[in-house]
């Protein structure tokens, strides 16, 4: 395991699920030893609902 390891995401950052093109801001983050790091992501649905999701770092786009 590197220490070093920097998260993907900043906290605050503007990301896009990119299956459903939804987009969000990180709110939350977490690191596990055996598994990739996962984000609590703020976002709106497709059909107006607001949601918090942990999301997988595989799962994200960042938008900027």
């Amino acid at each position: 395991m590197d220490p070093k390891k920097a998260f993907r995401f900043e906290l605050g950052a503007e990301v896009m699920l990119n299956r459903s093109m939804e987009r969000g801001s990180v709110i939350g983050r977490s690191e596990y030893v055996n598994a990739c790091d996962s984000y609590l992501v703020r976002y709106v649905t497709s059909d107006g609902r607001q949601v918090e999701n942990w999301i997988s770092e595989d799962a994200l786009i960042s938008t900027d």
